[in-house]
């Protein structure tokens, strides 16, 4: 049994389709984008595919897809994270000590 069809389905322009098309592809684009780019593109394929159906095919889990599905849908189109909250960091990852 299939369920109820996913209560937030966001839509997407052609140009952020592009976007997550060439960020899929790139070998050099951080894993987490690369991930996410092939959500947006999964769910522009299958906009009414369950978040588990979705998530099994990506190999992510359904909480995931739902999450991005929801905030995509809520907040618009982004392959970036939220700012974490907390201190910044107060030097780069290059300039630490070597012991």
């Amino acid at each position: 049994m299939r369920g109820p069809l996913p209560s937030y389905q966001p839509k997407f322009s052609k140009a952020e389709l592009r976007k997550a098309q060439e960020v899929s592809r790139r070998q050099q684009a951080p894993h987490a984008q690369v991930r996410r780019a092939r959500l947006v593109l999964e769910l522009a394929r299958t906009p009414a595919g369950t978040c588990r159906e979705i998530g099994e095919r990506l190999g992510l889990h359904a909480e995931t897809v739902r999450k991005w599905r929801k905030r995509w849908a809520t907040e618009g189109f982004s392959l970036e994270d939220k700012p974490r909250p907390g201190r910044p960091k107060s030097f780069s990852p290059g300039r630490r000590r070597a012991h």
